[in-house]
């Protein structure tokens, strides 16, 4: 059974981790896929010709989130291309990790605009399509940080916390008109960035998470599918923590 047969996904951030791991669920669910990259333009193009193979329509635009004429203009183009956007996953992300003595303000700034001002921005440009629809679902990308806390990642921690308290707020203001907005949480997610890291370090958190593991991109994929289909339409306002059980 294919969930999402007949609906249009954008996907911010999705030519690599997280991103890419919902694109393919996505896709094997039915999709059309509308996707964004900053710079990684041979990856993307890899994930376009790979998922076109799926006989689903396909594309990826290198577009910068953080920028509200740019959120503008995707939403613009992809409405154009695919002639509807019922599915809006705001994944972009970045990271500047310090300690608050050490910080830099640009590093403060810059978490924020990419984390948390791109989700304002792309929520705000696609609004209009979902009215005219009198439906879709907006799913917002946040992190156990932004539940917890963390030392040494204050600016990251305030962008996730903000992206849940946004949902929560749009969730109010379109829930009438059939416009759903939740929250995925992820916890220790092992991506390509993970292995870059100390073997050692990796496996003592997966030893502190009571599942035992680190998580995958299909993981969080799979719940973003619950959400972006028609299995959650009575599923608003919420927030979502696939984290192995990190926070219970």
């Amino acid at each position: 059974m294919k969930l999402l047969e007949g609906k249009t996904a954008l996907i911010t951030g999705a030519s690599k981790g997280i991103g890419e791991g919902i694109a393919r669920v996505f896709a094997a669910h039915g999709a059309q896929i509308a996707f964004t990259y900053l710079s990684s333009e041979e990856s993307a193009k890899k994930l376009e010709n790979e998922l076109s193979t799926l006989g689903i329509k396909v594309k990826g635009y290198k577009s910068d989130a953080s920028v509200f004429e740019a959120a503008e203009e995707l939403a613009s183009q992809v409405q154009k291309d695919f002639g509807s956007i019922d599915v809006v996953i705001n994944n972009a992300g970045v990271t500047r990790d310090n300690l608050l003595m050490r910080m830099k303000e640009e590093d403060f700034d810059r978490v924020i605009q990419v984390n948390l001002k791109s989700v304002f921005n792309l929520t705000k440009a696609v609004q209009r399509t979902m009215l005219k629809q009198r439906s879709g679902s907006i799913i917002n990308m946040s992190s156990v940080v932004g539940v917890k806390g963390n030392a040494g990642q204050s600016n990251y921690a305030a962008s996730k916390a903000g992206i849940i308290g946004f949902s929560k707020s749009i969730a109010l203001e379109l829930g009438s008109r059939n416009i759903r907005c939740n929250v995925i949480a992820p916890g220790f997610i092992e991506t390509e960035m993970t292995g870059k890291l100390d073997p050692e370090t990796v496996q003592g958190w997966r030893n502190a998470i009571p599942l035992k593991r680190g998580g995958t991109p299909q993981d969080i994929a799979n719940a973003c599918l619950f959400l972006a289909s028609d299995l959650s339409t009575y599923v608003t306002g919420q927030t979502l923590q696939v984290d192995g059980g990190m926070l219970t």
